[in-house]
């Protein structure tokens, strides 16, 4: 899963891309929104437009080598009545909603399969690339490092002193990396695929019972 995307792909899988990392920011906006923080809504995220989201160098790096990001949602867990548990909600927003397109999407392949339904062979591989990068983004945001989901996840879930502490060095976590991610990409794909592979098994298991 290591490659970038061939120019032959580039026409259905861009849009799917865009759509998955779309969908991502906007569910962080949203879970905010409905605990109680304005601000997403107030600086225009609270919604599915694309051009609100996305990060130009972000979607280059997944065209590249899979791995990028969008703009990060701004949130102030001051309004959540309990902004460690807010702060974890919103965080887990974004990763489980690339989790949900992906069954989405598999959902409908089976429907198309159980059916026999003569489709266009490009919408097969728009649900397809839609299934592959809701889980890549999806658990590539999982990894506790700033600005990824998984450091603000981590956060809410550790003890307040250990949690300001990983904080103080994610400058330090930050260069290793973006060392990782450029010269080791490898070895952060050895660290994906299994996750990413665990749920693709639960997804496939689930959406077995249509075939």
């Amino acid at each position: 899963m290591n490659n970038g995307i061939g120019l032959r792909n580039i026409f259905f899988t861009l849009p799917a891309i865009i759509i998955v990392l779309s969908v991502h920011e906007y569910s962080h906006a949203k879970v905010a929104d409905l605990l109680g923080d304005p601000t997403p809504r107030n600086r225009g995220r609270l919604t599915l437009n694309p051009l609100a989201h996305i990060d130009p160098l972000g979607l280059l790096m997944l065209v590249l080598v899979r791995l990028g990001w969008a703009k990060p949602v701004p949130t102030n867990p001051m309004y959540y009545k309990d902004r460690r548990k807010g702060t974890l909600y919103v965080s887990l927003a974004g990763p489980l909603s690339g989790v949900v397109l992906a069954l989405i999407a598999a959902i409908l392949l089976a429907v198309r399969f159980r059916l026999a339904l003569d489709v266009p062979l490009w919408v097969i591989d728009f649900l397809k690339s839609i299934y592959l990068y809701g889980l890549i983004i999806a658990v590539f945001n999982l990894i506790p490092v700033y600005p990824l989901d998984g450091s603000r996840i981590l956060g809410s879930l550790l003890p307040p002193k250990t949690a300001y502490s990983l904080q103080q060095n994610q400058d330090k976590i930050q260069i290793v990396f973006l060392l990782v991610v450029f010269l080791g990409n490898r070895l952060l794909w050895a660290v994906l695929n299994p996750v990413i592979g665990i749920l693709d098994f639960i997804i496939q298991s689930i959406t077995s019972l249509i075939y």
